[in-house]
């Protein structure tokens, strides 16, 4: 009977534990510029580091961000044509033995960044800086076009079968909306 009891409250525990609402990420500081040469756009995710995951990370869990961003051409008559579908990756890893965090920009790159702030690693893993979506020979004056973005966290792979025991390291996913910008060139 007390086993029994046991397992109901564990069941109900956990239970508890999934039907929490997560922490719901965001997009701010969207900003769509151009260079002579590229479209640029500019923005950072936030409500993206819960406790959880910044515990996760300080004991060695890489952790990646995938962002994606795509550009249409604007078309009344017709459906909208896509000019850009990209698709990258932060990576952060803490290395244990240095006491550092390197960060992995797939958009430039590969480069990899090393520093001792975990505020400033995070700072890094969350925004996006003058990623180049398209040449502007590509876009034609006085058309319509939209940039869409968004981010997720990618699933956290753990090593060997603790994926078994840790299963409620799911509850860390999360996915933004989609924000789009409107603009004219």
């Amino acid at each position: 009977m007390k086993k029994a009891i046991t397992i109901l409250l564990v069941i109900l525990a956990l239970n508890t534990a999934i039907a929490v609402p997560a922490q719901q990420a965001y997009l701010s500081d969207i900003v769509v510029t151009n260079t002579r040469d590229h479209l640029l756009t500019y923005f950072t995710v936030n409500g993206c580091f819960t406790p959880d995951m910044n515990a996760a990370i300080d004991s060695g869990i890489e952790t990646t961000f995938t962002f994606f961003v795509k550009l249409y051409e604007k078309r009344q008559f017709l459906w909208d044509k896509e000019l850009a579908d990209i698709a990258f990756r932060h990576s952060i890893k803490f290395d244990n033995l240095k006491g550092t965090y390197e960060i992995r920009l797939s958009e430039e790159n590969g480069k990899t960044v090393t520093v001792n702030n975990f505020e400033q690693a995070k700072k890094l893993m969350a925004e996006v800086v003058g990623l180049k979506v398209v040449p502007m020979n590509q876009m034609k004056k006085g058309f319509r076009y939209q940039v869409q973005m968004m981010a997720q966290l990618d699933k956290i792979k753990l090593p060997f079968y603790l994926h078994h025991f840790l299963f409620f390291l799911s509850l860390w996913d999360f996915e933004t909306d989609w924000y789009a910008v409107d603009f004219r060139y």
